[in-house]
């Protein structure tokens, strides 16, 4: 074999493929500085710094019988930044030259395939043909397919209900578990409910994923029409008292299987963790009603003499749809005192990862993605968010967290500590008020729009 080309990465790259294995606490005592690969980007190397000592270590990482990167090889201590480059650059271009692709570490688990088929076409979701077959989601089934070697199958039926009708709800979960591990999260799936035991430090927070689900009669369009002046006044009423009861159900079915009681749920706190795919692009409008039923207010606002903002509170009472009425204020029902926080966001659909992968160097031959939404003004006099728009690729920033809001319980007997989730928005209820607290960039809602040129 001839000279072994080393090449730089970026840290998102590094993520898609070897993030999964990073152990938290590296965090704590070393800073990564750099990353690379060999071409093939079957070894990969990470340089880090000591942050005590200040010296510098080398860690490279190869794949396992179950195609997760794991380290098998590391120079500690070395003495400056340079002589770990060296010592990283030689041991890349050797462990290649020596024709090593995988390094067996005595693991049997095998990683999961989501992509071939078990169901029969008639059967699959139809956003799941799409994600499978469509060139213009190479990017998502690119850094989906990295992700996998990682997640763990509690039920066994993760495959099967991913291509068919648990399809949305599975995108959900592989949408969280990407973020909790983003977060720092040491992620645990030993249990069947709920989804997600998370750690850090000394405090762990049990959460369970939850999604509005479609109606059986009102199947998916794959339609990328965008709603017009007359479905926006249709939405205004929907978002007073039909989303709020469509919030309600799942989380109301949920409150009743008392996770709570559950010995490794016991004394820590449970988060609901929720998505809304009633319906298509339902996200892109339905989160409002979220906040109206868990708090059980409306909000309305004026500006004052001097043009500032006023925000109004307004209680509502109950919700009510024909003959189905449901009280309002879920936090505030029986037995609600043991869900400390709702977790929730509107981007947790296959466009996140289309745009993911793509920023990760997944590309979709001759497509292009424009993102374009609608996000927070920090400005305290603004009543409406503010656009916007740009083109997805390598140089984007995106994070699995962005988006994503908790709406903390008042009345919980275990609250969740804020600093566990610092890269999200949060919000509280007191003295008949929300306050929020939110990141630099929240989007509250966006479409992806995906440009497939043809290549002649």
């Amino acid at each position: 074999m001839g000279l072994v080309t080393v090449k730089g990465m970026d840290r998102k790259r590094f993520d898609a493929l070897a993030g999964y294995s990073r152990d938290p606490l590296l965090a704590v005592i070393g800073i990564e500085l750099a990353w690379f690969s060999n071409i093939d980007e079957t070894i990969l190397g990470v340089l880090v710094q000591d942050r005590f000592d200040r010296d510098f270590n080398a860690v490279l990482l190869c794949r396992d019988e179950a195609r997760r990167f794991r380290a098998f090889d590391t120079a500690v201590s070395l003495k400056d930044k340079e002589s770990a480059m060296v010592w990283l650059c030689d041991s890349i271009q050797k462990h290649t030259s020596g024709g090593l692709t995988t390094y067996p570490q005595g693991d049997d688990r095998k990683p999961i395939d989501l992509f071939t088929p078990v169901v029969p076409e008639e059967r699959q979701h139809p956003y799941f043909t799409a994600l499978a077959g469509q060139a213009g989601f190479a990017s998502a089934r690119g850094i989906i397919n990295s992700m996998m070697p990682y997640f763990t199958d509690v039920d066994g039926n993760f495959v099967e209900q991913f291509q068919s009708t648990g399809f949305d709800a599975r995108v959900w979960e592989l949408c969280l578990y990407a973020y909790l591990v983003e977060e720092q999260f040491v992620v645990s799936r030993e249990h069947n409910a709920p989804d997600f035991l998370v750690t850090k430090g000394s405090e762990s927070v049990a959460i369970e994923a939850v999604t509005v689900g479609r109606a059986d009669d009102d199947p998916p369009r794959c339609t990328a029409e965008l709603a017009g002046d007359e479905t926006a006044r249709e939405v205004a009423d929907e978002l007073t008292d039909a989303m709020p009861i469509r919030w309600g159900s799942p989380l109301y079915s949920k409150l009743k299987m008392k996770y709570w009681e559950l010995p490794h749920v016991a004394g820590n706190p449970l988060v609901f963790a929720v998505a809304d795919f009633h319906d298509d692009q339902s996200m892109l409008w339905s989160s409002s009603a979220l906040i109206r039923y868990l708090y059980g207010v409306a909000h309305d606002h004026r500006f004052d003499g001097d043009g500032n903002l006023i925000i109004l509170p307004r209680p509502i009472g109950t919700h009510k749809v024909g003959d189905k009425e449901i009280p309002s204020g879920f936090f505030f029902q029986p037995d609600a005192e043991y869900i400390s926080a709702v977790l929730s966001s509107a981007s947790g659909t296959v466009s996140k990862f289309n745009r993911m992968g793509r920023q990760a160097g997944f590309k979709a031959p001759n497509t292009r993605l424009i993102r374009t939404g609608k996000c927070y003004d920090h400005d305290p006099n603004a009543a409406l968010p503010k656009d916007f728009e740009y083109e997805v690729n390598e140089e984007s920033e995106e994070t699995w967290a962005e988006g994503f809001s908790m709406l903390h319980n008042p009345e919980a007997k275990q609250p969740v500590p804020e600093e566990l989730f610092p890269s999200i928005a949060h919000h509280h209820f007191r003295d008949g008020q929300i306050y929020s607290s939110m990141p630099e960039f929240h989007p509250y809602a966006s479409i992806t729009i995906r440009f497939e040129n043809d290549p002649t």
